[in-house]
């Protein structure tokens, strides 16, 4: 079940809030300009479909939200647990950092947690299957896809470069709960 954690930065054991209704979790973060919805297939996906074939499946939305936005390339990205770089991919996107781009994944299948850290709070956004989030550009945040990861995602980009990070050097992602496997 998708949910949302909204935590203070000075207590990040203890949540604030917790959301498990999609429209709510859109609503609080949609305050902090941040995007999450629902979307549905408009094909069935079978497990191992090809890139091509799990766009194809989302070409409406998908073609609608480059429009919209703007955003020039779309991939899919797979990790699994039997994935042979799982830890150091794991690692990569554990510290807080931003892009110069907006950071928009839809899940297609599995989970994983994007934690983002706006002004005095921290809104931890489990993502899970039909889940589309779009982390606003200069966005502090950080990805946890958890000890045996398990995903299928949808990225769009704003630039051929794709996904391009720029570490804060703040602490502040080890303080947080991370992804339960």
């Amino acid at each position: 079940m998708s949910s949302l954690t909204v935590y203070h930065v000075s207590t990040p054991g203890i949540p604030n809030k917790v959301l498990t209704h999609a429209e709510d979790i859109s609503a609080t973060l949609a305050e902090q300009g941040v995007r999450f919805e629902r979307w549905q297939a408009n094909a069935p996906i079978q497990p191992g479909a090809s890139q091509e074939q799990v766009i194809d499946a989302y070409r409406g939305q998908i073609d609608q939200l480059m429009t919209e936005c703007g955003y020039q390339t779309v991939d899919v990205i797979s990790l699994d647990r039997d994935h042979p770089q799982k830890e150091q991919l794991r690692a990569k996107f554990l510290d807080e950092h931003v892009h110069g781009e907006d950071e928009v994944r839809f899940f297609v299948a599995g989970r994983g947690l994007f934690t983002l850290h706006i002004d005095d709070y921290v809104y931890a956004v489990l993502c899970e299957k039909n889940d589309l989030i779009s982390v606003p550009a200069g966005t502090p945040h950080w990805f946890d896809m958890g000890e045996q990861p398990h995903f299928v995602a949808i990225r769009l980009f704003n630039n051929a470069e794709g996904w391009v990070a720029k570490f804060t050097g703040e602490q502040i992602a080890s303080l947080f709960p991370r992804l339960d496997d």
